[in-house]
């Protein structure tokens, strides 16, 4: 059966850039522990990537129009670009609630980018992957523009299938590399780098002339690639991905754009990178569901979604669809759950106004069905559930877990399957 509209939203919600693995490894990925994933802003990568070595273009960052105007003086460039700083792509072609549109903005005159950036700060900027009332930016960065005469493409990530880092590089830059994988898989190039030894001299160089550099660019490039390396393992990065890394007329190798996602197991030593998250932008329901370790995704139904296991919890939604229904959320508990996280999960659930039935679906490989059993009784009693609950448990302790909900007197609906499930949480909400 295919995907329904419902999972597919939900898979988007999980994806990173890490998602560009197909281009190494088709098998599917896990995640152990459901994390929100650490965002930040481009000039928080651009810091990182500086102190590093990696050339990039020597940029401010201003909270008021008076800062920004200063910063482009102190940058005496020859062009300046101003750029809005919001973790939504699409800004070049947002729109303000200032009535100004753009969030990127070239200029030679320093005194545009003060008159810019008083239409910036303090004003949502409205984008395609921003909600609908955009997102109000509070920083913007005045950096120096550069010509590009050449974009390619370069990424550091994780790759299961090699057990360790791999290199990817393309010639063709400064476009989506999934179509160009997708369109020509000939220019996509790999390099699998050992964890012990690292990135060699001879495999830098050979990535940077398969990204087309020549003569001393090539060495220029090679010793990018390496710094980028360098920094990929500084920060326990899982995926460092540049694009475009482009070459100036100049004769410069710079990292124009860049996008570093972070192992959130490191948080541990990497304390001053994930002081940088920045969560004001994030979705406060997704939030609040970090703290207890859970992942939340809100879809556009009434039928809230409360499993254990990403791939369980996008075919619940598939089911509920194909039955006549729409979930509202996507939840998924993880493994190694407490009856607290069962309790704060449906804090979350019975919170949103669009519920109006919640399908529970667990199978308790290494989740214990009697500590979901008694945290949804809990639940059920101390926030005084009103909406309709159908349960499927199956696995470890099942039938304790079964005989906890039937003593407890809640009105709470069992299934034998998540077939039935569907169909029984379909139907509450239509009588």
């Amino acid at each position: 059966m295919a995907a329904s509209m419902a999972s597919q939203a939900a898979a988007r919600g999980l994806r990173t850039a890490t998602s560009k693995r197909f281009l190494l490894d088709k098998r599917k990925g896990t995640c152990s522990t459901p994390r929100r994933w650490l965002n930040l802003q481009e000039y928080q990568s651009k810091k990182l990537m500086q102190e590093s070595g990696v050339a990039v273009q020597r940029f401010y960052v201003a909270d008021t129009a008076s800062e920004a105007l200063e910063a482009a003086k102190r940058l005496n460039a020859k062009e300046i670009v101003l750029k809005a700083q919001i973790l939504a792509g699409g800004r070049g072609k947002g729109v303000f609630d200032s009535g100004l549109k753009g969030g990127v903005h070239l200029t030679k005159d320093p005194a545009v980018v003060g008159e810019l950036a008083n239409k910036m700060l303090g004003f949502n900027l409205t984008t395609k992957q921003t909600p609908k009332d955009g997102v109000k930016v509070k920083t913007v960065m005045v950096a120096e523009a550069l010509d590009i005469s050449r974009e390619t493409y370069f990424a550091i990530l994780m790759d299961r299938a090699c057990n360790g880092p791999v290199m990817v590089g393309s010639p063709q830059g400064g476009v989506d590399i999934e179509e160009v994988a997708a369109s020509s898989p000939e220019l996509i190039f790999k390099e699998v780098i050992d964890i012990l030894d690292g990135v060699q001299d001879e495999q830098a160089l050979r990535m940077a002339a398969n990204l087309g550099f020549k003569g001393p660019l090539q060495r220029q490039a090679a010793d990018q690639i390496k710094r980028l390396y360098d920094l990929f393992l500084k920060v326990d990065a899982t995926q460092v991905e540049v694009n475009p890394l482009g070459e100036t007329p100049e004769g410069q190798v710079v990292c124009f754009d860049a996008k570093i996602n972070f192992d959130d197991n490191a948080e541990f030593r990497q304390k001053a990178v994930f002081a940088m998250d920045d969560m004001t932008e994030s979705d406060p329901t997704e939030t609040e569901a970090a703290k207890w370790d859970l992942k939340y995704i809100g879809l556009d139904g009434n039928i809230a979604c409360f499993v254990n296991g990403a791939g369980l919890a996008m075919a619940t939604c598939d089911i509920i669809d194909l039955h006549g229904g729409k979930p509202a959320n996507f939840l998924d508990l993880g493994g190694g759950v407490k009856e607290r996280q069962v309790y704060e999960a449906f804090k979350l659930l019975t919170a949103d106004p669009k519920v109006e039935a919640i399908l529970v679906n667990i199978f308790g490989g290494i989740v214990n069905c009697a500590i979901i059993a008694n945290g949804i009784t809990k639940a059920c009693r101390e926030l005084e559930l009103k909406v309709p609950l159908v349960v499927r448990l199956e696995g470890t302790n099942v039938h304790e877990a079964k005989r906890i909900l039937t003593e407890s007197g809640l009105p709470i609906t069992p299934a034998e399957n998540l077939d039935d499930a569907a169909k029984k949480a379909v139907a509450a909400i239509r009588k």
